[in-house]
């Protein structure tokens, strides 16, 4: 897809002030999604301490989409009407109170409880921060609002993981400090989205989530390949940290949580490389480079090597992260302005599906057959899936 001219205005009056709005609006979203992944290398140790399945583990992970994905049609239109901040204060007190239920978790059920608010938290906040951040960018760059989102949200996936993990490995409290922190830094978070314009555009009354009819295409085969993409983040995210510990035949902590950060560490680098380049080319380049890192995946598994997997989890974060940047700003660019945030907020639906719904399948087939075969069955399907949405792709007119 050709981006336009249009995408680089001139400097809007207030340049300096919508620079702070933008970047303080960037860190709301960073540490939102730092939070919700703190639990990520926590999980085998709550395992340990209640005695529950890696089925269980799916399913936390998968309640937490099941509530963020309703969120996300209800929240996006909303704060179109309705304004942003009306929208995001609500949705930072739903995360502290998500990692304060983590802080005080005494049983399997508030692991569930405090999922689930988490779920609510990025479910209202991701599309109107993402339209926030293309509508705050000081001269208009869609391709730089796009940017930022895509590598503040990898970003604030991968450091949950890591945070959680030296912390739990060498820090007093390992699953009270990371919550607590968590909620600290949410603070300066409120304070950002409170200095929000409060703009209203109409008043707001429920509807089906609908994406013009003039970008239904682009947002079939970009939606369809961000779901694969995060399907691959979705198993990192769920159960990798575990299968991490079973290769390295260790019970470090931030091993696990590595390996998360590796992946989403590739993703934020690529995308600053690959930053400029046409959204079609680079998601055409980015789903052999997840296949490929897949197919490594399932190969490390059957041989136990730790290395190969580090080199697999290398690569799929290269594909993931030039899937995700390139489908954002595709639709980031084609949406219209008055409903941008109704429009991202279904992208988001479609890639957090991506993140929660396969990984049941996996983890309904380690009770099975053991996590390890279940891994490396999901890496073979989903590597599959990836060329066959890559042969679509190749098909599609780069317009489109």
């Amino acid at each position: 897809m050709k981006i336009e001219e249009r995408d680089r205005p001139a400097r809007a009056p207030g340049g300096r002030g919508r620079a702070r709005r933008f970047w303080a609006v960037a860190y709301a979203l960073l540490i939102l999604l730092t939070g919700t992944n703190l639990p990520t290398p926590l999980y085998r140790g709550y395992q340990e301490r209640f005695g529950f399945s890696p089925l269980v583990v799916t399913l936390i992970f998968a309640a937490y989409v099941a509530v963020l994905i309703p969120s996300l049609l209800v929240a996006g239109p909303l704060s179109d009407a309705i304004g942003r901040r009306r929208v995001l204060l609500p949705a930072v007190v739903a995360a502290a109170l998500g990692s304060a239920g983590f802080a005080l978790v005494s049983d399997t059920g508030w692991l569930f409880v405090a999922r689930v608010l988490q779920g609510l938290a990025v479910g209202m906040a991701a599309g109107p921060l993402t339209a926030a951040l293309t509508e705050l960018e000081p001269v208009g760059n869609h391709r730089k609002a796009a940017l930022v989102s895509t590598v503040v949200s990898v970003g604030g996936l991968g450091l949950g993981p890591v945070l959680a993990g030296v912390l739990a490995q060498y820090a007093p409290a390992p699953h009270v400090l990371p919550f607590v922190l968590e909620i600290v830094l949410l603070l300066p978070a409120a304070l950002a989205i409170w200095m929000l314009p409060d703009a209203r555009t109409a008043r707001w009354r429920p509807r089906r989530p609908e994406v013009p009819a003039a970008m239904r295409s682009l947002f079939a085969t970009s939606g369809t390949a961000n779901f694969l993409a995060f399907a691959v983040i979705g198993l990192f995210l769920a159960l990798i940290p575990t299968y991490v510990a079973a290769l390295a035949n260790s019970a470090n902590l931030l091993l696990g949580g590595g390996a998360v950060a590796l992946m989403l560490g590739f993703s934020a680098i690529v995308q600053l490389i690959a930053y400029g380049k046409p959204p079609h080319t680079l998601q055409r380049a980015g789903l052999p480079v997840l296949a490929a890192g897949l197919v490594l995946l399932a190969v490390a598994g059957g041989v136990s090597s730790l290395a190969l997997l580090l080199v697999a989890t290398a690569l799929a974060g290269t594909g993931q992260g030039l899937v995700f940047l390139g489908g954002l700003t595709a639709i980031n660019h084609a949406a219209p302005a008055d409903r941008r945030a109704e429009v991202l907020s279904s992208f988001y639906v479609v890639v957090y599906s991506g993140v929660g719904l396969p990984v049941i399948g996996v983890g309904l087939l380690a009770t099975s057959i053991g996590l390890v075969p279940a891994v490396r069955a999901f890496a073979a399907v989903v590597a599959a899936l990836c060329l066959i949405v890559l042969l679509a792709l190749r098909r599609t007119p780069a317009t489109s």
